[in-house]
């Protein structure tokens, strides 16, 4: 980690963020995808497609090949370009608008909050990929008649736009922005306290190491508390409408028809994909985002 603190240009600073998220998205697509179709198996009574991660896997390898892994990557990489970039852009610049005269940087809980706010910024944004992803990754499920075969994230857009209209893009806005602050919010005090936990144990020390297990633990308690969010979201983003019937009317039902008809765990369908994606996903975002502001730092400053 750079000691180096001297504060980026705003456009760098945005620039840098986004490239970041896109670096871990190409470690972690497939992850997002079986955790998408398993959030999707067994919706409104239908028979569940797969069993676990590992037959999800299995069976997604055998029908759609390895490269089937990463459908919907072009969308992975512009939510990265959208939702990430404006994230991390916003925080930065609202951290240091905040800092004291003297460089300080602001208190915990201001920090918090102050994620929670470019989350929501970020997630406002990114809802357009993030419909597109859900919709991209979730295609290979359906029999060939019923796929929406998008060719790629821009596609996607073009077609919701022309096919379903504008507003479309942002379905599922509200439970993503609520996902976004609940992520924020549980990874950044989890994961500053498991950081901290870790130090006095003197088995770590300041490094990529530690930063990668206070990350997994992290990221165990942030999966716990933002799934039943994220399968919200993933079943609106997904929905079809029917003769001018949206499958569902809002967050609260998609809620009480989960409950209902599968059952209470299944808010959290997808936890160990959602969780492996989750922890290495921020590792990698933040150790890409280190090097890339240490390079300009010594080169450009």
């Amino acid at each position: 980690m750079s000691t180096d603190t001297r504060p980026l240009p705003m456009g760098i600073k945005f620039l840098f963020g986004g490239s970041a998220g896109i670096g871990a998205t190409f470690f972690v697509q497939p992850l997002d995808l079986v955790k998408n179709r398993l959030q999707l198996s067994g919706a409104d009574g239908q028979s569940k497609l797969y069993k676990n991660t590992g037959d999800a896997i299995a069976k997604i390898v055998r029908s759609e090949g390895i490269a089937g892994m990463y459908n919907g990557l072009s969308a992975g990489i512009l939510r990265q370009a959208t939702y990430t970039t404006t994230r991390l852009g916003v925080f930065n610049i609202l951290v240091d608008k905040c800092a004291s005269a003297d460089g300080t940087p602001p208190n915990f809980l201001t920090k918090a909050a102050l994620g929670m706010t470019a989350g929501a910024c970020g997630a406002f944004v990114g809802t357009p990929a993030e419909v597109a992803l859900i919709r991209m990754t979730a295609d290979g499920r359906l029999p060939e008649a019923e796929r929406r075969g998008y060719t790629s994230a821009f596609n996607a857009i073009a077609r919701m736009t022309r096919e379903e209209g504008l507003f479309t893009l942002w379905r599922g806005c509200v439970p993503t922005m609520g996902r976004a602050v609940v992520v924020n919010a549980a990874q950044l005090a989890s994961y500053s306290q498991a950081k901290q936990s870790l130090m006095t144990t003197k088995y770590f020390e300041e490094g990529i190491f530690l930063h990668f297990v206070a990350s997994m633990i992290s990221g165990f308690i942030t999966t716990v508390a933002s799934m039943p969010v994220d399968i919200m979201k993933t079943r609106i983003q997904n929905m079809k409408t029917v003769n001018g019937v949206p499958e569902y009317s809002g967050a609260l039902e998609v809620l009480s028809k989960i409950v209902k008809n599968e059952g209470v765990f299944a808010l959290w369908k997808g936890f160990i994909p959602y969780y492996f994606r989750l922890g290495p996903h921020t590792v990698l975002t933040f150790i890409f985002l280190e090097q890339m502001n240490t390079f300009y730092r010594g080169k450009f400053m």
